[in-house]
């Protein structure tokens, strides 16, 4: 057979092999959807679509956390309970912003924890505190306008920031984050220096102290679980979904037509606003604000305590919080006080060495080994 004659041949078979898939795709597509797809029961229902999504989002798992999370406080001492788990959630909360910018959006910052203590410091400022220079504003407007500036400076920071890519993001909002803290440090006239605010209670709503062990966890519980949830909705929506595909191929979604940098800065404002949430329980959590909360050791913790609990998935910064303040808290029960720390790095570094998902990414890797729905797959089938 001459190559003539191979390639006519050649040609068509080809050609009625595709006229035969042609034929049969149809057929393949109606029962591929038909097993794929399942009918959405929810879908002629006239509840409000983000409730559509809660009932959706919902599982055996969450319903048994959300259970665990509201007996907790009850059968707890005060110490887990404010101490602990409080403190958790708030820690949690913050290192969700990073979760959120470091996981589906591709940009890891260091500025995290100077984004919260923004915040903090706009309570400390605009509302009421044992320092005069306090404006003694109403809780509720001290409160919003915390939040509205250290947004607004996240955004500023994600504005200078999305540009770069890597280990040059990382150092520039490192930078701002180091210029945040000798700012507050230097600056008596506005931040009071070293010595910061002290006595920035929370306000008494209700008739009910906000500061008290009970009443602190549902609150920060009840923002845990909207920063949650919101993170879960906001990836699913087209806002999300394009910023993971920004972050995969950037130069692939700008040919799309798609804004990367409005994205990104788009990302960094909602980030922002998490830590902002954060940065006001966590000065109500303290009940002060000094530059020691805004230091160059809590814009690491907040990184370690979002890739210990896997920065794939919102609710592994909850996680990661967890280990991180049981260790911070009786660390010091297993060695020296000025060496606690070490503790925390040698599991830091342990959980990353062996799983760089962090606690999830071990989890998952330990229900694939030793799961009861683990299956051998044959040479044949691996095709």
């Amino acid at each position: 057979m001459s190559a003539a004659q191979w390639r006519r041949a050649m040609n068509s078979r080809t050609g009625a092999s595709a006229a035969v898939d042609a034929a049969r795709l149809p057929a393949r597509a109606a029962a591929a959807s038909s097993q794929s797809v399942a009918p959405d029961p929810y879908a002629a229902s006239d509840a409000p679509r983000w409730l559509k999504f809660l009932w959706r989002s919902l599982s055996a798992r969450h319903v048994f956390t959300l259970v665990l999370v509201l007996v907790f406080p009850f059968v707890a001492t005060p110490f887990f309970t404010f101490q602990v788990a409080a403190q958790a959630l708030v820690l949690g909360l913050i290192a969700l912003s990073l979760t959120f910018l470091g996981g589906y959006g591709g940009m890891v910052s260091l500025a995290q924890m100077s984004v919260a203590g923004m915040a903090g410091y706009g309570v400390a400022i605009f509302g009421t505190s044992s320092t005069p220079i306090s404006l003694g504003w109403p809780w509720w407007l001290a409160v919003l306008f915390a939040v509205l500036v250290a947004t607004a400076c996240a955004t500023v920071i994600g504005w200078l920031s999305v540009r770069t890519e890597g280990i040059y993001t990382i150092m520039i909002t490192l930078a701002f984050g180091v210029a945040f803290y000798y700012l507050v440090l230097q600056n008596y006239t506005l931040f009071n220096g070293f010595q910061g605010f002290q006595k920035v209670y929370p306000p008494d709503v209700l008739g009910v102290n906000w500061r008290e062990p009970l009443p602190f966890y549902f609150l920060s519980l009840f923002w845990a679980m909207a920063g949650y949830f919101a993170v879960k909705w906001m990836v699913r929506t087209p806002f999300g979904i394009a910023l993971q595909g920004v972050r995969d191929n950037p130069r692939r979604m700008a040919a799309l037509g798609f804004n990367v940098v409005a994205h990104r800065v788009a990302a960094y404002s909602v980030a922002g606003f998490m830590a902002a949430i954060g940065g006001v329980l966590m000065v109500w959590y303290n009940g002060l604000i000094t530059p020691g909360s805004v230091n160059t050791g809590w814009q690491i913790n907040i990184l370690v305590i979002a890739v210990l609990g896997g920065m794939r998935h919102p609710i592994g910064a909850y996680l990661g919080a967890v280990i991180f303040v049981l260790l911070q808290t009786f660390a010091i029960d297993l060695i020296d006080r000025e060496r606690f720390n070490l503790v925390i790095g040698v599991v830091f570094l342990a959980i990353v060495l062996f799983s760089p998902d962090g606690l999830l990414g071990l989890w998952a890797k330990l229900r694939s080994r030793f799961g009861p729905n683990q299956t051998v797959t044959s040479p044949q089938r691996r095709h």
